[in-house]
């Protein structure tokens, strides 16, 4: 139990417009670009570190009311973090929510060992769970007075009209980023359509015919390479558009896409969600 010192602080290292600090430190560009944004939507002030020196760095610089970490990191782990961290009196108290792709027992033990409150698996994260835990761990450590539930005005970049009114269907079975997702191109002013597998996609298909297909290539069931043979084959969805997004990214993967008719091969580590509302706007341009 974190002392009375510990709430004191957290509670007057709020940001001057009442939001709670959140430091979240994660290498995938696509998964903490999208996590950022959710969290700034819940009304979280957050600011977001690719990798773990700097991390540190800014741990120790900013002293935030949380620390949301990915275990592994490219230049210092995220244990690694939290073993230097435990070793600054300043920021040991600070609560941690890890975030991993490991299911191993023995990591999820090392990671409480090291001070997680929570920890969350990537293969089945879910928003609006992730944002019911970050809310429980600052209630639990005294944060939350200084979480007022705010929207910050500035979240979401303005839309320029570009994307107004076109019909883009996203088939994306990760729930997370199909969250995400429809929030960034509901504020683009698209209509939005959407299919969890490739069989709700062909379906979907059947009876509208959208703008552009984003299109993610492991799903269950039908993969994107065969939805996206099978839309090409087709006269009446062959001219569609087709942008995959997938965490496949070998030279291998690329090529089969081109010659399947894809007009863009996009990487989840390594594009942005504003990166991918700009590919839409050329695409469709």
């Amino acid at each position: 139990m974190l002392g009375q010192a510990w709430i004191a602080r957290t509670a007057s290292a709020s940001t001057s417009n009442g939001m709670a600090s959140i430091l979240l430190i994660e290498s995938d560009i696509f998964l903490g670009d999208t996590l950022m944004q959710k969290l700034k939507v819940a009304g979280f002030d957050v600011r977001l570190v690719r990798d773990g020196a700097s991390g540190l760095k800014e741990l120790l610089r900013a002293k935030p009311e949380l620390l949301i970490i990915d275990g592994a990191l490219t230049d210092m782990s995220g244990y690694e973090v939290l073993e230097k961290k435990a070793a600054e009196p300043m920021i040991a108290g600070i609560p941690v929510i890890v975030i991993s792709e490991s299911e191993e027992q023995d990591e999820q033990d090392r990671a409480r060992s090291l001070g997680a409150r929570e920890y969350l698996l990537k293969s089945k994260f879910n928003a609006d769970e992730a944002i019911a835990k970050v809310k429980r761990v600052l209630h639990t450590d005294g944060g939350i007075a200084a979480f007022s539930g705010k929207t910050p005005g500035d979240s979401k970049k303005a839309s320029d009209g570009k994307l107004h009114g076109r019909r883009i269907m996203w088939v994306e079975d990760d729930e997370f980023l199909s969250d995400i997702i429809a929030r960034k191109l509901s504020a683009q002013g698209c209509s939005l359509l959407h299919a969890s597998d490739g069989d709700a996609a062909l379906r979907l298909l059947k009876k509208e015919k959208p703008d552009l297909i984003l299109l993610d290539i492991l799903l269950q069931g039908i993969d994107g390479y065969e939805i996206l043979k099978r839309l090409k084959e087709n006269p009446e969805t062959g001219d569609i558009p087709v942008i995959l997004l997938s965490n496949l990214g070998s030279k291998e993967d690329m090529e089969k896409g081109k010659k399947l008719g894809a007009v863009r091969f996009l990487v989840k580590a390594t594009v942005t969600l504003d990166e991918i509302v700009e590919e839409i706007k050329k695409v469709l341009a």
